[in-house]
């Protein structure tokens, strides 16, 4: 397996309530990863964790280690702004930013200092949002604001904005779950497409999703990484009787 991401002794707790315990864990390069498990097991905060956004939750103490390409991201000389622009995150609701749809892809070009206004940044704006399957539903109307759109078209937004600032890593946190069941297949299909260039690593509560989309899964259960492995070995042989009990909807 050609290691991406390797998670060592990663221990996160929220006050005196520990949520991940003892975390060890590698993550394939160019595959999508899917994180299950039951509701408050900690799928979140170990995503959340790929890209240092504990550190926006008060009170919270992170140990141990997650190296990307070799570095440790929690080292004492990591810019943090560099970690969240090579690991992007698309959240559960879409959060496009209060200007035009062209604006929104832009924007991330723009502080980040990538290119500047002009027929660059045009072709560049043109490249990501057709990466993320939108132009041909916006291209007539990419200077109004990109609140009119759907919010399957927003949450396609908010790839493309990710996808503009070149990042390594894509990051999903039940990224569909707050979308109808055909705009939820349009992000499908994109990652499906994306994990030819990106790693992929996603969150889901729905095992059907996690059984069309994964090429590599984690089981978690109550802080713990119970098992991991290819997807069509943990779906069809799980070691863990915990495992096989969640496949079977037993919890």
């Amino acid at each position: 397996m050609d290691t991406h991401i390797k998670i060592r002794n990663f221990h996160v707790s929220y006050g005196d309530q520990a949520v991940l315990d003892n975390i060890n864990l590698e993550i394939p390069k160019r595959q999508i990863t899917v994180i299950v498990g039951p509701s408050g097991c900690g799928k979140t905060t170990l995503l959340k964790g790929m890209n240092r956004f504990l550190e926006l939750v008060e009170n919270t103490q992170v140990s141990g280690q997650v190296l990307i390409d070799g570095e440790d991201i929690y080292g004492p000389n990591v810019d943090v702004t560099e970690v969240r622009k090579k690991i992007g995150l698309l959240a559960q609701r879409p959060y496009p930013l209060p200007m035009s749809i062209y604006d929104n892809v832009a924007y991330g070009l723009r502080i980040h200092q990538i290119c500047r206004n002009g027929p660059v940044m045009d072709e560049k704006v043109f490249h990501y949002l057709q990466e993320a399957g939108l132009w041909d539903e916006v291209k007539d109307r990419l200077h109004k604001p990109a609140s009119g759109l759907s919010l399957g078209q927003q949450q396609r937004l908010c790839l493309a904005r990710g996808l503009a600032v070149k990042p390594e890593v894509l990051l999903g946190d039940e990224s569909t779950s707050s979308l109808d069941p055909i705009s939820a297949q349009h992000i499908e299909k994109r990652l499906l497409v994306l994990k030819q260039d990106y790693t992929i690593v996603l969150v889901t509560h729905i095992l059907r999703q996690a059984k069309r989309l994964a090429d590599y899964v984690v089981f978690m259960y109550l802080g713990e990484m119970v098992e991991c492995g290819p997807a069509i070995e943990v779906f069809e042989n799980p070691r863990q009787e915990r495992t096989r009990a969640y496949l079977a909807g037993q919890f």
